[in-house]
């Protein structure tokens, strides 16, 4: 295996040090891992919620607002239809919950026993016949053109929410909030199901909470420029920038009804910066007897954010957090804008209730675990701070499912959540009881919340087996399948396999030969499938080539899920022969190489090394765990671990003023072959997490491969 360390660039490393006001060991790794730019730099060194992005930025999400509101002044019946895996559940959970907080007549409803993926025919209809007016979905609805065209016959409107990737054409819905949107200008895609709801939840907050929602006003500012004055403008609404107006004026020049200003200002609130300097400039430029009404808000952000108070825009914009991340160089304008944005937010969240909003995020956060959501941009904010809220004090529901995992009172991270929480919550689904899952979130009586992690905690026990089972029975015909379609993808199929693990034969599959996979759940009527990718292909590709033959299919590049009437069977399996043909992957790079982050000299295998690699978490997609580089180690001990048979090693490596325990999987028959041994040095490269055991926490190296030092 080869060992890769990037060259960089040292001054581009001190640039970032000195601007970003971080260490010369983490800016080397930012630059390694290509995060150069302010904006991406921002969400690894910064975790605060006012840094998430505004929820307004998505398309439709003010009409979405507007309706929901609507129907809470009117009282009407609204129905949250969700998702039955762990983003659909929390993103449920999440909405339905806040809706009902805030007054409203709510139902919430998940697919469950055979019912497919996405919204059906019989909840609309259902729903319609109860008097219900608004269906909101959450995780799904992008696809599901005759539910919602057959809602609007009845009246019903819908909004979807949803993150999967939309086709050309969409349903007709009353709104469609999903960040993959074509024409989208929200600045990350990759929110989860769960993301897209907790920004909808996020809306409302403000909508209910700030004076300012729905409200335009303008924010004014003038500066000198030469022998003229420049003066700016940014017309507002729900905290974005709607439009923006420069004008450039020479005094005496011109009246101000021979500008744009009056036009662009009428009818606006306009709030200033030290409105006396402001007044005195007008009249500067326009004469004395132009009256502009003008409302100074430095006092107000003054008192609300201290270091401010009595400072002008430009000493503000040397102390801006904001600034400092900008890739561009900031106007006074644009100070102005961040300022009042943050003092607008931290007046909201002086309103809120912040045990909802915990709540809340630790929801979101599972929902973009569990997804496999790349852990970048505003992701990693809801998933620190969702963890973080979930190890103080974890909601209801989540704190008695983590007792019965026996992750509760210690600290943990994204692999403890992927690995043995989402599991447990998804095993409900796969066993064809999501609604158990569900109703784990709503239920109030603490006893019955306890009962149904244990109703949980024992599905995941037997999903476990039936996925062995169901393994043994398509394993064989995963080979011979192999073959069949040249090796470029695999296909399992039997009226054996339970409709709740086609995702997890798939991805056994998939990862087995290291090509697409598909497993399909045979039924009497209906077929069901996922596909998983690999290697780079995306999924979607393949189902937008069968898409006629589906009743309905939908996912993510690496993916989705379909369904299709026994008729489309036989012409479904003869179009993967040609589809399997046309199948292109990720170049391959040839030899595996162990991409190395960073080289840590003797002095820095101390226990505060685990600071740095806090700093970077959360790991996941996009971002996996750091990789390090030591040298000339030295073997103190080595013991063989593991049953029943002791393949591993576990040993203690000298670091000179610390001693490390290391684990290295699958590797005990490179020390019977003598390939390294006790008392030799050796060079490693390794991740570094924290070993529990008995309330105990210990630091420790993961090696990932190893070699002998050389003689020097």
């Amino acid at each position: 295996m080869k060992w890769e360390k990037k060259e960089i660039s040292s001054e581009t490393v001190k640039e970032i040090s000195a601007k970003y006001g971080c260490d010369l060991l983490t800016a080397s790794i930012l630059v390694r891992r290509g995060f150069c730019t302010g904006d991406a730099i921002r969400f690894f060194l910064e975790d605060d919620l006012s840094s998430l992005r505004n929820p307004f930025l998505l398309d439709g999400m003010e009409d979405a607002v507007e309706r929901i509101l609507a129907a809470k002044d009117e009282g009407e019946k609204v129905l949250v239809f969700g998702d039955g895996d762990v983003d659909g559940i929390t993103g449920t959970a999440l909405l339905a919950n806040y809706l009902k907080s805030i007054g409203m007549d709510v139902t919430w409803r998940i697919p469950t026993g055979d019912e497919s993926y996405g919204l059906s025919l019989p909840a609309v209809e259902e729903f319609s016949t109860k008097d219900g007016t608004l269906i909101i979905t959450v995780d799904c609805g992008i696809s599901r053109f005759g539910e919602i065209k057959r809602a609007a016959e009845l009246s019903v409107d819908v909004i979807v929410t949803d993150h999967h990737e939309p086709q050309d054409e969409l349903p007709e819905a009353l709104v469609i909030i999903n960040p993959k949107l074509k024409d989208s200008t929200y600045p990350f895609r990759d929110l989860s199901g769960c993301g897209v709801a907790f920004k909808l939840v996020c809306a409302l907050r403000f909508a209910q909470n700030s004076e300012l929602y729905g409200q335009q006003i303008c924010l004014l500012n003038t500066r000198p420029v030469n022998d003229a004055w420049i003066i700016e403008i940014a017309k507002m609404r729900n905290l974005m920038v709607i439009d923006t107006l420069i004008e450039t004026i020479v005094p005496g020049m011109v009246s101000i009804s021979g500008t744009r200003l009056p036009s662009f200002l009428e009818g606006q609130q306009i709030l200033v910066w030290d409105a006396p300097l402001q007044k005195q400039t007008f009249a500067k430029l326009f004469g004395k007897g132009v009256e502009v009404g003008m409302m100074d808000i430095a006092p107000q952000i003054g008192n609300e954010i201290k270091q401010v108070a009595g400072l002008g825009l430009l000493r503000i914009k040397e102390l801006s957090k904001i600034a400092k991340y900008a890739d561009k160089e900031l106007s006074e304008l644009d100070v102005f804008v961040n300022l009042f944005t943050s003092y607008a937010r931290l007046k909201e969240k002086n309103a809120l209730d912040a045990n909802g909003e915990n709540a809340d995020i630790q929801l979101a956060a599972l929902g973009t675990i569990a997804d496999v959501m790349p852990l970048l941009d505003e992701n990693r904010i809801i998933v620190r701070r969702g963890i973080e809220a979930l190890g103080k004090k974890a909601r209801d529901g989540l704190s008695e499912l983590l007792y019965k995992l026996e992750l509760s009172g210690r600290s943990f991270d994204t692999k403890d959540i992927s690995w043995k929480l989402c599991p447990v919550i998804n095993a409900a689904r796969r066993m064809g009881c999501a609604k158990t899952a569900a109703d784990l979130f709503f239920e109030k009586d603490p006893v019955k919340r306890e009962k149904i992690a244990a109703e949980l905690t024992a599905m995941n026990e037997s999903r476990r087996t039936l996925e062995e089972e169901t393994w043994a029975l398509v394993d064989s015909m995963a080979y011979k399948n192999f073959s069949a379609y040249g090796e470029n993808l695999t296909i399992v199929f039997s009226d054996k396999i339970n409709k709740g693990v086609t995702g997890l034969m798939a991805q056994r599959a998939a990862k087995q030969f290291n090509v697409p996979a598909i497993a399909i759940s045979m039924g009497d009527e209906i077929h069901t499938g996922s596909i998983r990718s690999a290697r780079g292909y995306n999924v979607c590709s393949l189902l937008e080539q069968c898409s006629d033959l589906f009743i309905d299919s939908g996912g993510h590049k690496a993916a989705g899920g379909f369904s299709m009437v026994i008729k489309n069977w036989e012409p479904f399996l003869e179009r993967l022969k040609s589809t399997a043909d046309t199948i292109e992957f990720e170049k391959e790079q040839g030899e595996e190489a162990l991409i190395i982050d960073a080289e840590l000299p003797h002095d820095y295998l101390s226990p505060d090394i685990l600071k740095l690699t806090d700093k970077f978490e959360p790991y996941g997609k996009g971002n996996e765990p750091l990789v390090f580089m030591s040298n000339k180690l030295t073997v103190k001990e080595i013991n063989f671990i593991g049953k029943p048979e002791q393949k591993h090693v576990k040993m203690t490596l000298d670091a000179g003023k610390y001693k490390w325990p290391a684990l290295y999987w699958e590797s005990a028959e490179r020390v019977t072959n003598k390939e390294f041994g006790v008392n030799e040095k050796i060079d490693i490269v390794f991740n570094l997490n924290r070993n529990y055991y008995r309330g105990n926490e210990t630091p420790q190296m993961i090696i990932l491969d190893l070699k002998k030092s050389e003689a020097k």
